[in-house]
């Protein structure tokens, strides 16, 4: 036997045995499906992709983050109490979810604005960090090291010298490009700075592929921010030549404990120190009626996806609209299914998405699933001004929700996502016009014939990569 065919059998034998390795995981069918394919079909390069980014260590590894989710429920406590504290009946199952399997309580009068632009978002946070007294705690999957990261770090250490507490958690692959130096000079300034899931070898494999997607700002424990922003210059001056187009909610009101808790749960995550302080929840300053909300975060350790059954329960309860901006369509089963039997039942689903999108990959394989989607009687638009990173569902005018989840398996089943759901009138007629706004700045992807009727070899090759879609 020669050495190459000594070498090819000894491969053949490494992959069955990754392809056992990947049935052996019971995950689900698609994605099992998707890595044994990789696996087999593209040598050497599939079983290095499996082990960088599919083996599933979450259960291993990640299981302290399930531990202390219940250990901060202690902390938490002695903050609940609200009285008077109605929810609306059509929406108590939601809440139940959420309150059962995330601990996600219900929070009521809070006073919300809405961002849709970089411009509107950084000046209100600039003047929140301006006016910090007792702590700033941001939680960014990327904190970039350009003209607005700059801006925003010298604010920081501003405060910083001035015996504000500053904590800082960025996701380590999402600041791959962002140099040491940056975050350094604000650890010399007296700013705790923590990397989340550092990828260094020889552990690369166990961390690369379940990130912290969040986006969560809290300020004095009194005013916190969620959405789709991260803090890079391509909020304000967009990417490419594109304008980008994305939501961020300011809370002020008793939500904050919750943004709060889901970053002092990531603290720990990232730094081992469990805080409990009664500091970091303050008493809400004096509150007029506002909007009931819930934060609700998701991670690879938990044992459900939260945040997905909450948009499969909203969307099968749906009776009137269905109302979706996402950058990234590639649905899980369960969430398509919901999609498509809302539409069957009369409710009037759409899709808005970006026109051109920022990954071809994504573009090819989501286009399959917007042409199913259409077929199925759902309306889905593309938006043209611009590149929309915006995530964002609003439904029958009394709930929405706004975070940084993306509608595709990763935001699901790996990433650290974090939204709040609102359960209010006001809020979900403001998100609904922005939503129509949007729509009207796009064209409907039943009009574009070269995405509904492809040639053979385009559809073949969307088709192709739609397999590995439950990768992506």
């Amino acid at each position: 036997m020669t050495l190459f065919n000594l070498l090819f059998l000894l491969y053949q034998m490494i992959a069955v045995a990754a392809i056992i390795h990947v049935v052996m995981d019971n995950r689900q069918p698609a994605k099992a499906t998707a890595w044994a394919l990789i696996i087999w079909f593209i040598p050497i390069a599939g079983i290095i992709a499996y082990l960088f980014f599919g083996v599933n260590t979450r259960k291993e590894r990640l299981i302290s983050q399930r531990s202390l989710d219940e250990l901060s429920k202690r902390s938490m406590l002695e903050f609940v109490e609200q009285k008077d504290l109605m929810a609306p009946k059509e929406h108590q199952a939601l809440i139940d979810l959420f309150v059962s399997q995330n601990f996600a309580l219900p929070y009521k009068d809070n006073q919300l604005t809405v961002f849709t632009s970089g411009y509107e978002f950084f000046p209100a946070l600039l003047a929140a960090i301006g006016q910090a007294k007792s702590h700033i705690h941001i939680d960014m999957y990327i904190f970039e090291d350009d003209p607005l990261g700059q801006t925003v770090s010298d604010a920081l250490i501003t405060k910083a010298r001035q015996g504000v507490e500053v904590k800082v958690i960025y996701d380590d692959v999402g600041c791959w490009s962002v140099k040491n130096k940056f975050f350094e000079q604000m650890r010399e300034e007296g700013i705790e700075v923590a990397p989340f899931l550092p990828v260094r070898f020889p552990s690369f494999t166990s961390k690369a592929n379940y990130r912290n997607h969040r986006k969560i700002i809290v300020i004095d424990g009194l005013t916190g921010f969620i959405g789709g922003m991260n803090i890079a210059m391509r909020y304000v001056k967009g990417l490419d030549r594109q304008p980008w187009r994305d939501t961020m909610m300011q809370i002020s009101g008793p939500g904050v404990y919750a943004l709060q808790r889901a970053f002092l749960v990531d603290w720990y995550f990232v730094d081992r120190t469990l805080i409990t302080n009664k500091k970091y929840y303050p008493a809400p300053q004096a509150t007029t009626p506002g909007a009931l909300l819930q934060v609700v975060t998701g991670s690879p350790a938990s044992p459900s996806p939260e945040i997905m059954q909450g948009y499969v329960r909203t969307i099968m309860g749906a009776k009137d609209y269905v109302y979706i901006e996402t950058p990234y369509f590639l649905p899980t089963e369960p969430v398509f299914f919901a999609m498509k039997t809302a539409v069957a039942s009369g409710v009037d689903v759409r899709i808005l998405v970006p026109a051109s999108g920022d990954a071809h990959f994504v573009e090819w394989a989501q286009n399959s699933y917007l042409r199913e989607a259409v077929e199925a009687g759902i309306q889905v638009s593309l938006y043209q001004t611009g590149f929309l990173h915006s995530k964002v569902m609003v439904c029958d005018d009394t709930v929405a929700t706004c975070g940084s989840t993306n509608i595709d398996v990763r935001s699901f089943e790996n990433n650290f996502e974090s939204n709040v759901f609102i359960y209010d009138r006001p809020t979900a007629l403001q998100l609904k016009a922005m939503y129509l706004d949007d729509e009207r700045q796009s064209v409907l992807f039943s009009e574009q014939a070269h995405l509904m009727k492809p040639s053979f070899l385009a559809r073949l090759w969307e088709s192709f990569v739609r397999l590995f879609s439950p990768l992506f």
